[in-house]
Parts: C-alpha cells; sequence; structure tokens
C-alpha cells in the first residue's frame, strides 16, 4: 500500500484544486515520509511536478518490496532460509546500495537517481522476501521463533 501512496501523494501535491482533507493526507504522508527518509529534493524523483515523498534509493527499496509482496501472494509456500542463507543474502542485496554510497563518498559524486533505486530494488525484495518466508515458518509450524 505505501508503495502505491508514494506517486498518488505526488499527484494529490500537484493538484490545485484538491478537497482540504487530501491536502492534509498529503501533509500526514510527507511527514512520514520525512520521519523514514531525507527527502532531499535532488536525490527524489518527481512525478506531476512534485518530488516523492521519499527519495530514489527508498523508492527503488519500497517498489522492491510491493513487487516481491505480489509474487509472495502469487506463490506461496517458499521454503524458509538457513540462518548462513540469510546472511550471504543479505550480503548481496546490500552490496549495490553500499558501493552507490562508497562511490558518493569518495567521489563527491552523487550517482543518477535511477542507479540509486536501481540499487535499493533487491534490498526491498529480498526483507519482503524473508519476512514473507519468516510467515509461512510460523503458520506451518504453529511457533513463533
Amino acid at each position: 500500500m505505501w508503495s502505491g501512496v508514494i506517486p498518488l501523494t505526488a499527484l494529490a501535491a500537484s493538484s490545485t484544486d484538491a478537497p482540504s482533507a487530501l491536502y492534509a493526507l498529503v501533509i500526514g504522508v510527507y511527514a512520514f515520509g520525512h520521519v523514514i527518509c531525507h527527502q532531499l529534493p535532488v536525490r527524489s524523483f518527481h512525478l506531476w511536478g512534485a518530488a516523492l515523498p521519499v527519495c530514489a534509493r527508498c523508492t527503488g527499496i519500497y517498489a522492491g518490496a510491493a513487487v516481491t509482496a505480489i509474487v509472495i501472494s502469487v506463490r506461496p509456500g517458499q521454503a524458509t532460509p538457513s540462518t548462513a542463507q540469510v546472511r550471504r543474502l543479505l550480503a548481496a542485496v546490500l552490496s549495490p546500495t553500499f558501493l552507490t554510497l562508497v562511490y558518493e563518498w569518495t567521489t563527491g559524486v552523487m550517482p543518477a537517481n535511477w542507479i540509486r533505486a536501481l540499487a535499493g530494488l533487491p534490498l526491498g525484495a529480498a526483507v519482503i522476501w524473508l519476512v514473507g518466508t519468516a510467515n509461512v515458518d510460523i503458520q506451518s509450524t504453529g511457533r513463533h521463533n
């Protein structure tokens, strides 16, 4: 749901004749986005002339999570990975984001927003997949680890 709210908020923010209640919702979404993201306009995608409520990297993370959540809902029953597999997976999916950060910090050059978004996709996808497989494990065994 959050992934869908992100672009819709930009649309509502750019509207000049939206109802007051909608503007209140927009302010709330941007305020929540500020808690979880730096929201720098130069690092954010813009739709309809308005910056999204989260940066490009966060947009990629949430997009990866949304797509993976849809896939999990269509194809449930994935096996729960071992702790070692989880660690390897997280190291692999953190690598693109980590590399963009290292590049930026060492060169002073910000990667393009589409690169930052693509770097975040695997992280969002993996986290939701891990949550989904943990949920399957809890439901099938009846125990909470």
